[in-house]
C-alpha cells in the first residue's frame, strides 16, 4: 500500500485530500507544517508528498529544498498563487508537479497517479532482455539497474528527470519538441508546457554536465526542440 503524506496547515484541506486519497486505497500520513512533514519522512517510508508553499514554522518551498537533499519521492506541491513565477519556483527547487487552489479533487488524485506510477517504474529492476544500458560518451544510463552515470560517477535524478534523458538517450541524435517531451513524460496535452520542460531540462544539465552553460550531451536546437548528442 503506498503511503501518502499530505501537508498543509489547513486543517479541512488535509481531511478533504485524505477522503478522496483513502478512496482510493492510499494510506494517508498528515503534518501542519514543514517542520513536522520533515519530521514524518524521517520515520516513515513515504512514497508521495503533497506539501502547501504557504506554512507556519516552515514554509513549503523551504521543506522542499531541505527534502530534495537527500530523498526523491514525488512532490506535488500546492499554492493558491497561480502566476507562472510561484509554479517555476516550485518546479526549481525540485517539485515534481504543481496544482493551484482550489483545485478540482480529482485532478489531484489523477496527478497522484500519474506520479506514483512513473515513481513505481522507475524503481523496478525487472531485467529485461531488450537492450537496457544506453551510453554517450562519459554518460551512461542503465535502466534495468535505474542508474545514471557520467564519467563512472553516479548521478542522483529524480524520478521525472530521468525519464526525460531515459527518452533522449534511447533517441540520441534525434531532436524533441518541448511538446513532445512533456507529453511523452507527463501523458497529458502540452498546454502552457514550455516553463514546466526547460525548469526539468536546466536541472538534468546541472547534474550531468561540466558546464551547463556549455552542454556537451544534453543540447538545444534552437527554435526546434533538445537532444542529447550521440557521442561514441
Amino acid at each position: 500500500m503506498f503511503q501518502i503524506l499530505v501537508c498543509d496547515d489547513d486543517k479541512e484541506i488535509v481531511e478533504a485530500i485524505e477522503i478522496y486519497l483513502s478512496q482510493e486505497g492510499y494510506q494517508i500520513l498528515k503534518a501542519y507544517d514543514g517542520m513536522e512533514a520533515i519530521k514524518i519522512l524521517e520515520k516513515e517510508d513515504v512514497n508521495l508528498l503533497i506539501i502547501d508553499v504557504m506554512m507556519p514554522k516552515l514554509d513549503g518551498i523551504r521543506a522542499t529544498l531541505k527534502i530534495r537533499e537527500n530523498n526523491s519521492i514525488p512532490i506535488i506541491i500546492l499554492s493558491a498563487k497561480s502566476e507562472d513565477a510561484d509554479k517555476i519556483l516550485g518546479l526549481n527547487i525540485g517539485a515534481d508537479d504543481y496544482l493551484t487552489k482550489p483545485f478540482n479533487p480529482l485532478e489531484l488524485v489523477a496527478r497522484v497517479k500519474s506520479q506514483l506510477r512513473r515513481y513505481t517504474q522507475l524503481g523496478a529492476k525487472v531485467a529485461e532482455p531488450a537492450k537496457e544500458v544506453y551510453t554517450s560518451g562519459g554518460l551512461s544510463i542503465n535502466d534495468e539497474l535505474k542508474e545514471v552515470t557520467v564519467d563512472g560517477e553516479p548521478v542522483k535524478l529524480t524520478p521525472i528527470e530521468y525519464n526525460i534523458l531515459l527518452l533522449m538517450m534511447k533517441n540520441q541524435g534525434r531532436v524533441f519538441s518541448i511538446n513532445q517531451i512533456y507529453e511523452s513524460i507527463w501523458n497529458e496535452d502540452a498546454i502552457g508546457a514550455d516553463n514546466t520542460v526547460a525548469v526539468h531540462i536546466r536541472h538534468i544539465r546541472e547534474k550531468i554536465e561540466i558546464n551547463p552553460k556549455e552542454p556537451r550531451y544534453l543540447k538545444v536546437v534552437w527554435g526546434v526542440g533538445y537532444k542529447i548528442e550521440k557521442i561514441s
